[in-house]
């Protein structure tokens, strides 16, 4: 008998101890980081002193050259949380997003304060298209908490664009008036075709990469592209950016209606660091060539002031 109870006071205290370690590593969890994942209503873990949050794409049954592939396999998106000098917290994360999503969740970020770091694509032959969203943050963990759920509010409710052949018809020809278009940019372009292109350099910096001087005719440059009509336009184009014009470039584009389909590096061990975005849209064309005209007034206001 003596034996059984020693045995069941061994059992319960194992039983006590698995339950309390169980209630110390939830209590190890910051309290705020444990209203951060209230707040935003998604599940995470707390390891190393980071709070990842996870934002999987279980809605989405995604084939990779006709081959399916489970959400594990690299559509599962997060954000983390640090803690930063001064009691601040970092957030850092990977949203996985469909095209639809994109400028979206993008807009929802820059509006309330967030930034996007990069924008890419991690597989070729996925259908559905399926982008990749990095995003930094600074600031209070419950700030951030609130500032990110505009935009996570928007993952999984995209309604798929349906594809139309019915401009294929005036995209073989143009009637732009390029002259008005030059005007509201402030540069000239060049016309290949249909196409009108305004490139314009970025003569304010001094870029180098293995003692070379790294100009427009480098791909140092920023540009767009022009096709259509005045009334139903389209225009393409790409901005060289420095680190810091990157969130107020994305905010001019956006807030022009204009949509950013990529944000990477087209060079590596050039100094200073040069972002590039890529770009697309379609309207009348005074308002696309205004919001272009936009984006460039953000390059450059360094070597202005």
């Amino acid at each position: 008998m003596r034996k059984v109870t020693r045995t069941l006071s061994t059992f319960l205290l194992a039983v006590g101890l698995g339950t309390y370690g169980s209630v110390a590593h939830a209590q190890d969890v910051p309290s705020d980081y444990q209203q951060v994942l209230k707040l935003v209503g998604r599940s995470g873990d707390y390891k190393a002193n980071v709070l990842k949050v996870n934002i999987p794409r279980n809605d989405l049954h995604v084939t990779i050259a006709d081959y399916p592939v489970p959400t594990p396999f690299g559509f599962g998106g997060w954000f983390a949380l640090a803690k930063g000098d001064g009691g601040d917290d970092v957030m850092m994360g990977d949203l996985v997003l469909l095209q639809e999503e994109v400028n979206p969740v993008m807009s929802a970020l820059l509006e309330h304060g967030l930034e996007v770091t990069a924008l890419h694509n991690h597989f070729f032959w996925a259908q559905p298209a399926v982008f990749f969203m990095h995003i930094h943050g600074h600031g209070k963990a419950v700030d951030l908490a609130n500032q990110i759920k505009p935009a996570l509010d928007l993952i999984g409710h995209a309604v798929p664009v349906p594809a139309t052949a019915s401009t294929s018809a005036t995209a073989a020809k143009t009637t732009l008036d390029i002259a008005r278009i030059a005007k509201i940019v402030g540069h000239e372009g060049e016309q290949s075709g249909a196409v009108y292109k305004i490139t314009v350099g970025r003569a304010d910096l001094d870029v180098k990469e293995m003692g070379a001087t790294i100009n427009a005719r480098m791909g140092l440059n920023t540009w767009a592209a022009f096709v259509g009509t005045n009334e139903d336009a389209a225009v393409a184009g790409d901005v060289a950016m420095l680190e810091t014009e990157v969130t107020p470039t994305l905010k001019a584009l956006r807030g022009h209606g204009l949509e950013v389909v990529a944000i990477h590096h087209h060079m590596t061990n050039s100094r200073p660091v040069i972002i590039f975005l890529h770009y697309w849209g379609r309207g009348p064309a005074d308002k696309l060539a205004t919001g272009f005209k936009a984006a460039l007034d953000e390059l450059g206001k360094g070597s202005k002031q």
